[in-house]
């Protein structure tokens, strides 16, 4: 099929603080394990329920290992991009095992944090000087400050006095 999409959205809290490890060649490698839930009302019984599901996340991008290494606490609140990615391997029993991950590759996939250290919801990283959308981007061409509208070579962050409103 030539065009097929491998894409996964996962907003949800970390059910443990990330694991980082070093590879041979010294490339840094982050491990997450993502909660997301859902909750109901039983129409039969009317009673709440809720069905949480776990997901392995693993990040190959070396700026946001860094980031998830640094800010990332257990039950921090995230927002996830990446690709499903399946993987075999035999366990020291000689079994076959299978698992199916959400891999942030090098240069694609997004981590946005969600709350601030402090865990207030939508804070964001305040002390940095980039915001929370600028640190899990890891495609360059979303790194581009963009324009501001009408052209004329400004950034969104300049102001031009001659627009009237």
């Amino acid at each position: 099929m030539a065009g097929s999409v491998n894409k996964v959205i996962l907003i949800g809290n970390l059910g443990k603080d990330p694991e980082v490890r070093r590879l041979n060649s010294g490339d840094p490698v982050a491990s997450l394990r993502i909660a997301t839930s859902e909750s109901w009302r039983d129409k039969a019984s009317g009673e709440r329920k809720e069905r949480t599901e776990w997901h392995d996340v693993v990040i190959w991008n070396e700026n946001l290992v860094k980031i998830a290494e640094q800010y990332l606490r257990k039950g921090s609140k995230v927002y996830i991009e990446g690709q499903l990615q399946n993987r075999e391997w035999q366990d020291q029993q000689g079994n076959k095992r299978r698992s199916t991950e959400v891999v942030l590759n090098r240069f694609r996939g997004e981590l946005t944090l969600l709350d601030s250290r402090g865990g207030a919801p939508g804070a964001g990283i305040e002390d940095t000087g980039e915001s929370s959308a600028q640190f899990g981007r890891s495609s360059p061409m979303e790194r581009r400050p963009a324009p501001a509208a009408g052209g004329g070579g400004k950034y969104a962050g300049e102001l031009d006095d001659d627009i009237p409103f």
